[in-house]
């Protein structure tokens, strides 16, 4: 099954544009701070008549304000970072009628207790680096190989999405380690924070792909 790519981080409708075309499959919008945060409707203008699946990223926002920017937005996934937990998960998906993706960091590629329940509760698991300046996009590596033994000492069938440094450089070893379903890539193909770069865009789509038509 060939991987898919999520493009995060997005604040230029330009770049959306330009991910959405180079064939990401979704399209991530920041809700939960940082120098990629947006407000509601300018991450509405920004992903405006894009192909993509659009993913909106929240921190501890109520659920009622969760589903009202999902609603202005138009989103179809939401991403919930911070303390997440299976009754958040619920109440959330409950508010918004939308797609859950839980957020678990790790630092050592051991998974946090609990990690199980949060899958099971969730439409997909998120894993990305931790790390003490922010929820995301630091560019931090999860140590890929311990990552990989975590998740194989769970069940089968848990939709994974890898975060955490990846760059058209390491992706492909990080596929191999951690067998994803989808790769979600921020730092890696920007030239700032929050301003994306075509060149490695590129780069980085053609050897997600090229790992898909070695498999």
């Amino acid at each position: 099954m060939a991987v898919e790519v999520k493009i995060c981080g997005l604040t230029r409708s330009g770049d959306a544009e330009f991910a959405d075309a180079a064939g990401a499959s979704y399209l991530g919008v920041i809700f939960a701070g940082g120098p990629r945060q947006r407000a509601p409707e300018a991450a509405r203008a920004t992903l405006a008549g894009r192909r993509a699946r659009k993913v909106g990223v929240f921190g501890a926002q109520r659920e009622d304000e969760i589903a009202s920017i999902a609603q202005l937005v138009g989103l179809d996934v939401v991403q919930l970072h911070g303390d997440c937990d299976v009754a958040r998960v619920t109440a959330v998906r409950a508010a918004t009628g939308l797609e859950i993706w839980s957020v678990v960091r790790t630092s050592s590629g051991i998974l946090p207790d609990g990690t199980e329940e949060l899958a099971d509760a969730s439409d997909a698991l998120l894993i990305d680096a931790l790390s003490p300046d922010g929820l995301g996009g630091s560019g931090i590596v999860v140590p890929w190989l311990q990552l990989g033994e975590s998740l194989d000492a769970m069940s089968k069938g848990h939709r994974i999405i890898l975060a955490g440094g990846l760059t058209s450089d390491n992706v492909a070893e990080a596929i191999d380690y951690v067998s994803p379903m989808v790769v979600d890539v921020s730092s890696g193909v920007e030239s700032a924070p929050g301003i994306k770069d075509q060149q490695r865009i590129r780069a980085f789509m053609a050897a997600v792909r090229a790992r898909g038509a070695g498999q």
